[in-house]
């Protein structure tokens, strides 16, 4: 059975007429299954209210744009990511009805938590495919609710949440405990400790305004993932192997270990691991704008992010009052104003960093649940300087050796190597 896939399609207009699909869809349609990240809401103009929240850009569509995404060739994917709740539960409730009529398989987001964390099915002439869709960055309220007896349960989507602890040493801790203690920092907390609402705090730990610190001597940030919903997800996983082929887990984040985007977090490692662990035959990570490692574990892929397959936010046409607020602005300013006010005169941005436009469609073949090859289709974004406004964030094939030798660097510590072959890279490991 054979597999591509994109990342984030970050879209929010008509491919206009003219644009060649021809070369990008002939390398997606090698796959059975072919998936992407939908990362925008499909929704008319005035038709839902904003959220109070968004993901960052408050990202609409029409429902036509499905159209395009299946000139590509897609027939499987996901709004599972922090941009689902721009336009609340309307919004929500707008783009599964343009899915469902468009008809892409895709999981992630249901009227509760079952139907969230459902896998969704892909028959196709070589098996059937299960696609399951988590979430690790997402607003509290975002998060689905479960059903009971005498109550229904909330929309949202399927979230992963995880642990998070900095290790400090024994002085550091101590002065974080001296400055909580003076400001009572923690008054609350110890309040309802003395109550017993809550277990005391170990000796060795102290939750300094909401986050974990403990006393260690390798100090840093260190993340694990949430034990619950890891429960959730691995039930999910034995559920589409007893009724699938392949199953497949689409993973949107964007926490990173340190300061370099090009590093998962080590919690998105631990449940990359443990998913395949369950049964997950591939792992297809997205969320952080730009490529991250791939790597082979137990003869399965992990992409762990596969950046941008479409990114245009500099294509907003309108913008509700919150997304002024977020920069201070009145919406009588209009968008022009506000993206070159958020931007810095164009100069800051994901649109203004050529790595954050390039990707790779990673096409592999699978027998017996095993990965027998892996090649990568490289593909870059217009930027807003090149080309015509048309253009702008849209991919195209390149054969330059910036995407080969950055990914080779990343990948290598995974013990996954590459050459290249002609148009395409080829991967070995």
């Amino acid at each position: 059975m054979k597999f591509s896939a994109a990342g984030d399609a970050i879209i929010q207009r008509r491919i206009y007429e003219g644009y060649d699909f021809g070369a990008i869809k002939s390398v997606i349609d090698e796959g059975d299954a072919r998936f992407f990240n939908l990362e925008t809401t499909v929704n008319r103009e005035g038709e839902c209210f904003a959220s109070q929240f968004s993901g960052g850009t408050y990202i609409r569509t029409n429902p036509e744009m499905l159209e395009d995404m299946k000139k590509f060739g897609f027939n499987m994917t996901t709004f599972n990511n922090n941009h689902a709740f721009d336009f609340s539960y309307k919004g929500m409730e707008k783009t599964i009805e343009a899915l469902n009529a468009g008809g892409f398989v895709h999981a992630g987001v249901g009227r509760n938590m079952g139907e969230a964390s459902a896998p969704a099915y892909l028959d196709t002439p070589s098996g059937r495919v299960a696609l399951i869709s988590i979430n690790t960055c997402f607003e509290p309220s975002m998060m689905a609710g479960g059903v009971t007896e005498r109550f229904p349960g909330r929309p949202g989507v399927f979230g992963v949440r995880h642990n998070k602890k900095v290790v400090v040493k024994k002085e550091t801790l101590e002065t974080l405990r001296d400055i909580a203690k003076r400001t009572m920092l923690n008054a609350e907390e110890e309040m309802e400790i003395r109550d017993g609402y809550k277990l005391p705090v170990p000796e060795n730990l102290l939750y300094f305004d909401g986050t974990l610190f403990e006393c260690g001597e390798n100090e840093g940030v260190y993340t694990s993932v949430h034990e619950g919903d890891m429960k959730r997800l691995e039930k999910s996983i034995a559920e589409a192997k007893f009724l699938a082929d392949a199953v497949l887990i689409s993973v949107h984040s964007h926490t990173l270990k340190g300061d370099n985007k090009e590093d998962p977090a080590d919690f998105i490692v631990e449940l990359a691991h443990k998913c395949i662990d369950a049964g997950a035959d591939a792992i297809i990570g997205h969320g952080p704008h730009l490529l991250q490692p791939i790597e082979v574990y137990k003869d399965k892929p992990i992409f762990y992010s596969l950046g941008d397959f479409i990114l245009e936010l500099y294509s907003v046409p309108v913008a509700p009052a919150d997304f002024y607020g977020k920069v201070g602005m009145h919406h009588e300013a209009g968008v022009h104003e506000l993206l070159r006010t958020r931007s810095k005169e164009f100069t800051i941005g994901l649109m203004e960093q050529r790595k954050m436009l390039q990707t790779v469609i990673p096409v592999w073949e699978m027998e017996d649940g095993k990965l027998t090859s892996l090649k990568l289709f490289p593909l870059e974004g217009k930027m807003r300087d090149k080309g015509n406004k048309n253009e702008m964030g849209l991919p195209f094939p390149v054969e330059d050796d910036d995407i080969f030798e950055r990914l080779s660097v990343m990948c290598k510590p995974y013990g996954v190597s590459m050459k290249k072959n002609g148009k395409f890279i080829e991967c070995e490991w």
